[in-house]
Order: C-alpha cells, then structure tokens, then sequence
C-alpha cells in the first residue's frame, strides 16, 4: 500500500483574506502547483483521493481526480484542528489501497510523527511545505518508508 500526503497548495496569505478560511482558494501559484502534484502522482493510480473540506485543499487534488476520474471525497477528520487520534482512524480505513490524503499545515506534522511510531523511517527530517508530498510506504502490515517530494515549483 502507497499513502500519499499532500500539503495543500499555495492560497496566498490567510491574514489578507477577509472572508471565511474554509473558502479561501488557491493563488495561480498554488493552481500551477496542483497540476503538478497530479502530474506527478498521476502514473501510480491511488485508488481514493481524501481532502479536507477546504477550498484550497480540495483544489489541491481536483487536477489529480481529474485525470483519474475519481471523485474527492471531503474528510472532516482531515480539516485544521483536527485531534490526532481522529486523524489516524483514516489509515484503518484506507488499509491495503493506494490513496491520496490532503491537508493543513498542522495536521501533517502530527500524522507524519504518528506514522514514524509506528515504523515509517524517512528518508530526511521530517517537513511539511505547501504542495509537498510524502509518500509513505506500507508493508507486511507495518509502515516502512516515507519519501518527501518538495512542492513541484520548488524542484
């Protein structure tokens, strides 16, 4: 099993956008950077695609559904301030299938660290930018590696 963790792409800054947080979208920036996460998470075909509820992060991986022709499928466990216990009964869920999870910037640290207790040895020190992924090997049971892709304008 293939788990791909993607941070959503760039929405500009939050403290210059007036309206509600949960519909602030993606900048041309973070557009472009999506492409690029399809783009690169295209060829292995995960067979689900899980985001946060918000805006930016279901723009993140609506390029990829796309190409798939899947659907996203909002995940509240996957929203900002999330517990991380809630957090990690997604994995249970996605056991033994290829997929793709979306979100915030402190929600990753959490589910990276939980998944390095339970074997995952990555391949550097743990990080979380914008239109980053980590793709997070499992095996036999047991989390094995976890790999970072920096976001894809960042090569």
């Amino acid at each position: 099993m293939t788990l791909f963790v993607v941070r959503h792409a760039h929405a500009g800054e939050r403290s210059s956008w007036m309206d509600d947080d949960q519909i602030r979208p993606l900048s041309d920036r973070g557009r472009t950077q999506a492409d690029g996460i399809a783009a690169a998470l295209a060829p292995f075909e995960p067979k689900r695609i899980l985001s946060s509820p918000a805006k930016r992060c279901i723009q993140t991986v609506e390029p990829l559904a796309s190409v798939l022709g899947h659907p996203v499928e909002a995940d509240d466990r996957l929203q900002e301030a999330t517990a991380t216990d809630e957090v990690v009964t997604i994995l249970d869920d996605l056991a033994g299938m290829d997929a793709v999870i979306c979100s915030h910037g402190d929600i990753i640290p959490e589910l990276l660290r939980h998944l390095v207790g339970l074997g995952m040895e990555p391949d550097r020190n743990l990080v979380w930018q914008k239109a980053s992924v980590w793709t997070v090997e499992r095996a036999d049971g047991r989390w094995t590696s976890g790999r970072y892709q920096p976001p894809p304008d960042r090569g």
